[in-house]
Parts: structure tokens; C-alpha cells; sequence
């Protein structure tokens, strides 16, 4: 292919006047460049230097559930300082930037500066580790550079993207490629979890938050990471989709200061074909319901096990964390078109997006006595709780929700199913806090973690 050619076909999926494609039709409009999408984008984009201040814990056996409690002075705990580098994206010109959460996560001071070189102290408004993005507020900052968002669900597989940030702290770069995936949700990329889109533009260390825009210069996801082997970026990176981002972004400046996703109360398993044909199906498409809370809004909605959940609002949702992603783009507090197949018919219908209902109350209770298990906090388990703590959909009973005080030496989590206390079996707070009391110096919890049952004897 010469030169030329090239040219015409990159310039062939470029979007025209009105977003016609048409033939190019002198050498001018031939001569392929990026310059004027750069010089409009890129002063909306920041380096984003942040410092937490950690401590450093020596010894092998810390946080060990088993020996940690008894190597608590082997290795004193040194408080370290930690620097991280990324960029972000300023959304709105009174100073709201987002970025990724781990740039700035658990940052004790944000440093923000902009293309111009101009310098911002910043605060975190909002953060959200499970979808890796965090929303910045710039003190003392108006009359900012803006990159609209674009609608992300219109990005196509082949579009002409680029990649703007900081790699490796060298300054603002510019980098191309193309949209070379949608929909990747069938792996964790760096400490996000869901929906990605997938480029080739290259992203390196430093490039995280930064922006992933259009050659119309707008905004289609927020860069995240990198599948790599050897650390360095081999054409495989991974941006958050912008309606995503904007979801986020609302709220923050709405006020919240945590990310509320839509609770869909259902487990489900994406389609493949053998599991297709044993149901009778043309096609592998969809999320099988294999589980229903009865608080659901899909089960308001008729939804039942076995049916298969087909689109979300028009998209086609093939595995439950893209069906995620839509309800999480929609926002709590809207609705969402949604088709389905139950006994062989297609049905639609429209699901309230709520958040996890705090129902039966969760009554969390605190031991405050002088007891061994003094700052232990549990509640009751309903679908906050379980949305809270990655419950198994159907949990009942009691969960932890905080360990402090004396009992941090117990190798008890937040998040354990609390079963029974020395063999005395529990499913109320109120029956945690008298057992609390019990006077023995030996003892033993029953409690399953992370799906698997488990007892831990401890004396205190």
C-alpha cells in the first residue's frame, strides 16, 4: 500500500461535514493530520501528581488470618511515603477533572497541572475503586479548557482514536490507533472491573486517566491500563467508555461522594453455544438468570430464573458485567428498556434502577463493652449489605462490617458471614452483641469468607 492509498483510507473514516464519509477530492484534503483535534483537546488534558502516606509492615505474616496475631512486634510498622503519576481530564470549567482511581486513591495531597503549566491543589469529590475512577475538584480554578463527552455507544470497532497523557512522566504525548475492541468485560483490567473499550493507540505507565478522544476531539473513555507481560504497552490497552464516566461525573457534582449503582438483584451467566442449543436457541446471545432475589426489580418486572436477558435500552448485553454496565451508565433513579426470552417468547418491558434496598433494616450494632471481641460492628444481611460486601445473592444471617479495637486481633474480616460464636449459632445483631459477652478466653467463630466456610479459634 503507498502512501497515498493510506492516506485516503485513513482519511475515508474520518467524520465529514454533516458526519458524511466522503471521497476526497484534492491533494489538500488528502494530507492527513491530527494537529487541529490535538490543539483542541489537549489542553483539556492534566498530569495529576499525587503522595499517600502508607505504613510499611516488615514482617512476613502480616495480615496472615492464622499468624499475624502472633508476630504483632515482629517488624514495626513504618509509615512510607508514595508517589503516583497520571493524568486526567477536565469535564468541566469550574475545575471537575476525573482520572483513575488508583492515581489518586487514599492521596493525603493532589497536585494538578495543566497544559499551560499553570499549578492546582485538588480534592477528591467522589471515588470509586470497582469502576476505577475518581472525580477531582480543582481549589480556586473557573474559565477552564472542556472536552465534551461523546456518547460512547456510538464508537465502532475501526474508529481513528487517539491517547492523550503523561507517560513515564516525560510530558503531555500524543499517541494514535483505533477502537480494536468493544465489550471487553470478561476480565479484570488493573483495579477496574466491567466494561472496556479496547485500543491500540499506545498506553503506558502515566497514561492512566488520561483521555481517549475521537478525531472529532471529543471525549470516548478514560485510559485505565495495559495487558502486558513485559510492562511495557504491546498494543492492547483498556479505556473506561465514556457514558460510564459521565455517570460518575453527575453524581459527583450532584454530591455524592460514593458512586450508587443500580441494583439488579439477579445472577446470570453469559451465553456460549452449547449452553445456547441445550435452550433451544438460534444464536448465543444474551445472559441467562440463574438466580433472583425476591427484592429484585427484574423479578417485578417478570423476569424469572431461565429466562435470558437479550438487550439493555437497544444494546445487546452477552455477559452480566456488560448488562451492568448499562444499568451503572443509566444511573439510579431512571428506568431501562429491556427485552427478553421466557419460554421461548420475546418479552419487553421497562425495570426501575433503584439502589440496594436497606430492607429488613440492617441494624448495625457495635461491641463497646470491655470484652475480648470489643469493636466488632455487624448487621443485619439484606441487598444493601450484600451489595456493600460482595455477598452471595441469596445470603441471610449476619455479616461483619467493621473490625476494630480488640477484636482486630480475632483474623475476623469485613464482609465474613457470621454463622455462630462458640458453636452457638447466630442471625440478628442483637444475638452477636450478648454472645460478645460471654466470659471464656478461648474462642471460636464459624464464619464463611469469599464463598468458603471457615472456623478460627483465637484467644484475645
Amino acid at each position: 500500500m503507498t502512501p497515498r492509498t493510506l492516506a485516503l483510507s485513513l482519511l475515508l473514516l474520518l467524520p465529514m461535514a454533516g458526519g458524511a464519509q466522503t471521497v476526497p477530492e484534492n491533494m489538500e484534503q488528502v494530507q492527513l493530520s491530527f494537529a487541529p483535534v490535538v490543539k483542541a483537546a489537549a489542553p483539556a488534558v492534566v498530569n495529576i501528581y499525587a503522595t499517600r502516606v502508607v505504613a510499611r509492615q516488615d514482617s512476613p505474616f502480616a495480615h496472615d488470618p492464622v499468624f499475624e496475631r502472633f508476630f504483632r512486634q515482629f517488624g514495626a510498622a513504618q509509615p512510607e511515603v508514595q508517589n503516583s503519576l497520571g493524568s486526567g481530564v477536565i469535564v468541566a470549567a469550574d475545575g471537575i477533572v476525573v482520572t483513575n482511581y488508583h492515581v489518586v486513591g487514599q492521596a493525603t495531597d493532589i497536585r494538578v497541572v495543566l497544559n499551560d503549566r499553570r499549578e492546582f491543589e485538588a480534592e477528591v469529590m467522589l471515588g470509586d475503586e470497582e469502576a476505577d475512577l475518581a472525580v477531582l475538584r480543582l481549589k480556586e480554578a473557573s474559565g477552564l479548557p472542556v472536552l465534551p463527552i461523546r456518547n460512547s455507544d456510538e464508537v465502532q470497532v475501526g474508529d481513528l482514536v487517539l491517547a492523550i497523557g503523561n507517560p513515564f512522566g516525560v510530558g503531555q504525548t500524543v499517541s494514535s490507533g483505533i477502537v480494536s475492541g468493544l465489550a471487553r468485560s470478561s476480565l479484570q483490567v488493573g483495579q477496574g472491573r466491567g466494561y472496556f473499550i479496547q485500543t491500540d493507540a499506545a498506553i503506558n505507565p502515566g497514561n492512566s486517566g488520561g483521555a481517549l478522544v475521537d478525531t472529532a476531539g471529543r471525549l470516548v473513555g478514560i485510559n485505565t491500563a495495559i495487558l502486558t507481560r513485559d510492562g511495557g504497552s504491546n498494543g492492547i490497552g483498556f479505556a473506561i467508555p465514556s457514558n460510564l464516566v459521565a455517570s460518575v461525573v453527575a453524581q459527583a457534582e450532584g454530591g455524592a461522594t460514593v458512586f450508587a449503582r443500580p441494583w439488579a438483584g439477579l445472577s446470570g451467566q453469559g451465553m456460549d453455544a452449547a449452553l445456547a442449543e441445550s435452550l433451544g436457541l438460534e444464536r448465543p446471545d444474551g445472559v441467562l438468570v440463574s438466580g433472583l432475589h425476591p427484592a429484585s426489580p427484574f423479578a417485578a418486572l417478570g423476569i424469572k430464573p431461565g429466562d435470558v436477558i437479550l438487550t439493555v435500552d437497544g444494546a445487546v448485553t452477552n455477559t452480566p458485567q456488560e448488562m451492568m454496565f448499562r444499568l451503572a451508565a443509566r444511573g439510579v433513579g431512571s428506568d431501562a428498556e429491556v427485552a427478553w426470552l421466557a419460554d421461548g417468547e420475546q418479552r419487553d418491558g421497562r425495570v426501575a434502577l433503584i439502589a440496594p434496598p436497606d430492607d429488613p433494616p440492617a441494624d448495625p450494632q457495635t461491641v463497646t463493652a470491655r470484652v475480648p471481641l470489643r469493636g466488632l460492628t455487624v448487621a443485619r444481611i439484606n441487598p444493601a449489605q450484600i451489595a456493600a460486601h460482595d455477598l452471595p445473592l441469596m445470603a441471610e444471617g449476619v455479616v461483619i462490617t467493621d473490625v476494630q479495637d480488640f477484636a482486630a486481633g480475632s483474623g475476623l474480616q469485613p464482609g465474613d458471614i457470621l454463622l455462630a460464636l462458640n458453636g452457638q449459632a447466630v442471625t440478628e445483631p442483637s444475638e452477636v452483641m450478648e454472645l460478645a459477652l460471654m466470659q471464656t478466653r478461648v474462642w471460636v467463630a464459624d464464619v464463611v469468607r469469599q464463598g468458603q466456610a471457615m472456623r478460627l479459634r483465637f484467644r484475645i
